[in-house]
């Protein structure tokens, strides 16, 4: 198989924005957090599929906290990019702002990681390219990644052992 090739990050950057309406609030007039999370994963994967130009599916969201609200009538400003590529998953990175509108004020609420994997027509996953990093930052993030990638992984283990172990057999009545 030939080695893909690599992409710098700048390929899949991306930046979304939205205006918060009342629909997708609480009745503090405060954005739902799932309606932030599911913005997060469309911005995330736009990058990873702008990286990977594949058919993908969300394997995990690192933990994720709302630190400030976004009202309604501001803007939701996502803003994404992959950090790093492994053998057939990405890592995007997804920062989440809130603008006035009026004003131009810009606050970052959360973030989040999120781990794509790509696949191929049968549902199999597939390699993706290796992602080139070029600023100081996008290669501390890079670096990062790897770090990130082993806990993620450990944790899932973990969880995963206590979701699919066998339940007791009840006996018939």
């Amino acid at each position: 198989m030939a080695k893909l090739k690599g992409k710098p990050v700048a390929e899949s950057e991306v930046e979304m924005i939205e205006v918060a309406l009342p629909n997708d609030a609480n009745p503090l007039g405060n954005v739902l957090g799932g309606r932030v999370m599911h913005l997060i994963d469309m911005a995330g994967a736009v990058a990873a599929h702008r990286h990977s130009r594949s058919i993908l599916v969300t394997a995990s969201v690192d933990y994720l906290d709302f630190v400030h609200p976004i009202r309604v009538g501001q803007f939701i400003i996502l803003r994404s990019h992959v950090t790093r590529a492994f053998h057939t998953s990405i890592e995007v990175e997804v920062r989440v702002f809130r603008e006035n509108y009026l004003t131009g004020e810009r606050l970052q609420t959360s973030s989040a990681f999120v781990t794509y994997v790509a696949l191929d027509e049968a549902g199999h996953p597939k390699p993706v390219p290796p992602v080139i990093p070029r600023t100081r930052e996008e290669k501390r993030r890079y670096r990062e990644a790897e770090e990130r990638r082993r806990r993620r992984l450990a944790m899932a283990e973990r969880a995963h052992r206590r979701y699919f172990e066998k339940l007791p057999s009840k006996k018939p009545r």
